[in-house]
């Protein structure tokens, strides 16, 4: 299975950016994927989680109310709205996918969750 992410670029603070990220495997409904992030020289963070199975979101404190994370079962495609953003959210985007997902914020945070990574997209936020 291979994720494939992009969408990532340079925008001005206050701007928007959407991210996808595409699996080549099948979407089990038990499963779902998520969008973590990597700053410079900072810990890998969980961002957002999107389940298959009834469409749940989660979407971290950090990006509350202004991120919203989607999907396609269709496209096999998972999106990351990305609006009012800030240069503190200037990172690597990783995405991820998982067979079977546990239920509530441990489970959706948690890198072990997920069986498979993307490579990465970066979004860079200008002040």
């Amino acid at each position: 299975v291979q994720l494939q992410a992009s969408g990532g670029g340079l925008v001005q603070a206050g701007g928007s950016l959407r991210l996808s990220c595409t699996t080549s495997g099948p979407t089990f409904s038990s499963g779902g994927m998520a969008w973590f992030r990597q700053a410079p020289g900072k810990a890998r963070e969980f961002v957002a989680a999107y389940r298959w199975s009834g469409g749940l979101q989660y979407d971290a404190e950090s990006v509350k109310g202004r991120f919203t994370i989607s999907g396609d079962s269709a496209k096999n495609t998972v999106y990351l709205q990305m609006d009012s953003l800030k240069p503190e959210d200037t990172a690597v985007y990783y995405c991820a996918a998982a067979t079977a997902l546990g239920y509530g914020y441990n489970n959706y945070a948690r890198e072990m969750s997920y069986n498979y990574w993307g490579q990465g997209t970066l979004v860079t936020v200008s002040s």
